[in-house]
């Protein structure tokens, strides 16, 4: 999948009305979870990505490993997108649906193992309903 086919998919998804929402969508989102993920971590996951999207979770992101829940990354993604905090949550379920969709199983896995399950209802778990509700 390359770059315009990554951001149709995801465009086409969330139903947004341009280019422009969707990379910033897009934007948001990995570069917020490019700061939780060690740089190790967030490297193998973009490693199957289109090089544009790639750079989202590594070379865009000035400081990885960051320690925050999944409120914070909702907040900071939602501040990004310029959207609010429920669009966002959704912006990046899809989001990160359709990079499961492109990246190796063990990559994803990783992904799902660095973020902590708390017991919480508005957990990182959230992040992956979309995954979930498909196996």
């Amino acid at each position: 999948m390359n770059f315009d086919e990554f951001t149709g998919d995801v465009q086409h998804r969330l139903e947004l009305p341009g280019t422009g929402e969707t990379v910033r969508a897009i934007r948001a989102t990995l570069m917020t979870l490019g700061e939780r993920l060690p740089e190790g971590n967030a490297a193998d996951l973009a490693a199957s990505l289109p090089i544009e999207i790639k750079w989202y979770l590594t070379g865009a992101v000035h400081e990885h490993g960051q320690r925050f829940d999944w409120q914070e990354f909702v907040e900071r993604v939602s501040e990004i997108e310029r959207t609010d905090p429920a669009d966002a949550a959704y912006h990046a379920r899809v989001i990160v649906d359709v990079v499961r969709s492109q990246v190796p199983e063990s990559d994803f896995q990783q992904l799902r193992d660095m973020l902590p399950e708390s017991g919480d209802s508005e957990d990182w778990r959230s992040l992956f309903e979309l995954v979930d509700a498909e196996n």
